[in-house]
This record gives C-alpha cells, sequence and structure tokens, in this order.
C-alpha cells in the first residue's frame, strides 16, 4: 500500500505538488493521471525515496522508502528504462541487482521468462531496442517478488503484442493482492487496464474515484439512436433541456433523456428504432474536461504568449 499524506514539494519559489492525499491500495490496478507539469514525476520519486518531501510524508507497505531493510522486496520501480549500463547483457543487470539485495540467482531467470526476454538475455542491453528496454526494466522491477509496483509509463515504445501482455501482467499482479500504481499518458489503455484513478493537476489532488465514477462524472452523456424517421423523431424529441444532433445519415445523438425515454416516445409515434445506444464520454474526453483547467501549457496560454 502506497499511502500519501498532505505532501507538498517545493523547489524555490515553484510548488511541484501541493498538499497531496491519496491512498493507493492493493488488488487494483490504480492509474496516475495528469496533463504535463501536474506533479506526477515528482510524486513518484517521493514515494521511491528519490526526493524528500517540503512538507508531508509518503510510505510505502506502513514505512518511507528508506526505512525498509530491503526495499527491492517491497517496492519494484520502473522510472527509467534507459538507466542501465549499455556495456551489460540484460543477464548480468539483473544479476547485479540481485547480488546487491540478496536474491537468489534462479529469480534472474524467472523474471527474464516472466518479461519475455529469454532469446536477449545474455545480448548487450545497448543494442535493446525501446520496447526490449522497458521489458528489462519490468524486469527489474519484479525481481524483488515485491508486493508493490510502481511503474511510469510501462507501455512506451511496446508493441501491440506487448502492450497486451503488460496490460495481463498488471492485472495478474494486482489479482495476487500487489499494489500496482501506473503512470501513463495513454488514456485508451489506462481505460481497459486501470480499475482506480488517481487524478492530479498543478500538483494538487483533482480526482480520486473508480474509472466507472471518472467516466459517470464526465458531461458528455448521450444515447444514438439510428432509425429512417429521424427527421420525425428529432422533432417530437425537441423540448426544453433536450439537445438533439444528426450526426450522420438517419442517426441522431439525443442528450437530456434516457434511452427508455426516447424508446417510449418512438413507440408512441410507431417510428421503428434501428439502434438505441448510450454513448458515454471516452476517458480521454472525461481527463480532458476535468483537467482543461490544469493544464500548465493550454491553448490560451499560448495565445497570451503569442500576443
Amino acid at each position: 500500500m502506497i499511502e500519501a499524506r498532505a505532501v507538498s514539494k517545493r523547489y524555490g519559489e515553484k510548488t511541484a505538488v501541493d498538499d497531496l492525499t491519496f491512498t493507493v491500495k492493493p488488488g487494483v490496478v490504480t492509474g496516475f493521471l495528469g496533463p504535463n507539469g501536474a506533479g506526477k514525476s515528482t510524486t513518484i520519486r517521493m514515494i521511491m525515496g528519490l526526493d524528500a518531501p517540503s512538507a508531508g510524508r509518503v510510505t510505502v507497505n506502513g514505512r518511507l522508502y528508506a526505512e525498509h531493510a530491503a526495499p527491492l522486496h517491497e517496492v519494484g520501480a520502473l522510472l527509467e528504462a534507459k538507466a542501465v549500463h549499455t556495456g551489460r547483457s540484460a543477464y548480468n543487470h539483473l544479476y547485479a541487482l540481485a547480488l546487491s539485495t540478496g536474491i537468489p540467482r534462479r529469480r534472474v531467470d524467472e523474471v527474464i521468462d516472466i518479461v519475455g526476454l529469454a532469446d536477449v538475455a545474455r545480448k548487450r542491453v545497448g543494442g535493446f531496442s525501446l520496447g526490449m528496454g522497458q521489458r528489462l526494466g519490468v524486469a527489474a522491477a519484479l525481481l524483488g517478488d515485491p508486493a508493490t509496483l510502481v511503474l511510469d509509463e510501462p507501455v512506451n515504445g511496446l508493441d501491440p503484442e506487448g502492450i497486451l501482455w503488460i496490460r495481463n501482467l498488471l492485472r495478474r499482479l494486482a489479482a495476487e493482492g500487489r499494489t500496482v500504481f501506473v503512470s501513463s499518458h495513454l488514456m485508451s489503455e489506462m481505460a481497459l487496464t486501470a480499475e482506480h484513478l488517481i487524478v492530479i493537476g498543478r500538483g494538487k489532488l483533482i480526482a480520486d474515484t473508480s474509472v466507472k465514477d471518472f467516466l459517470d462524472s464526465a458531461s458528455r452523456q448521450a444515447v444514438r439512436v439510428r432509425t429512417t424517421q429521424a427527421v420525425e423523431l428529432r422533432d417530437l424529441l425537441a423540448g426544453a433541456g433536450v439537445h438533439v444532433t444528426n450526426v450522420e445519415h438517419e442517426v441522431l445523438e439525443v442528450s437530456g433523456l434516457t434511452g427508455a425515454e426516447i424508446g417510449k416516445v418512438a413507440c408512441a409515434h410507431s417510428i421503428a428504432l434501428e439502434e438505441l445506444t448510450p454513448v458515454q464520454a471516452s476517458l480521454e474526453e472525461a481527463f480532458m474536461e476535468l483537467t482543461r483547467d490544469a493544464v500548465e501549457y493550454g491553448e490560451s496560454h499560448l495565445e497570451r504568449k503569442a500576443s
């Protein structure tokens, strides 16, 4: 479990993280989202003991990272996949980590198999693709068989097969009762992988909620209706608080009414419906809406600079 309590981090006059409080619980994949400059990297660095908070406290499994006698057994992290001696093989990189922390040699072979690097384990890391480097970073994070995992952009550089692999791996690790905390800019992937979200902007907490509730909070709630009598149905549905848009030929998008209410109107006037589908904002749309005012370099900012 990761617990942040009233955590702030200041660099001179700039406040990167501002009174941030949240808990990352075991058993679910928790996504960590925020615009560029939101304070995500700083927060992760404080979790890992790389930066000291200016105020507040961040603990992993009840202790500061530095207080753990064997940190790799408590928390595994992927922060910068390229932070590897490029002259070493993948195997020797992992073996050096294992030797320094009392992890048995057999575990090196285990994690190499888990991440699918067995065929290139004896090759120098300097020749690895970005995706292979990411897999090696995940292997290092898993080396100590930790109860908590902190992964920053783990799908970066992975091909579609690799993305599916990391998605299934994270879900499996969470199902084993581990704490899995994942930062990513890929909203579509977070929608498929995470069950809970922590969203920050300008260093402050914006949301700490399930993915479902986060999506439900978005203002775009509509119903897609397909019928050969679209014009007639549009006139019947028009009214106060109801907005009807023609999105394509014979297809309407209706907000302000539920699917059941639209169906009753259509039935009462003998209008056959070919489609009646609730439309909800995507995770990306919900994220953009919720963080609009927290973007460091938004459109209005660029306009002001240009003027």
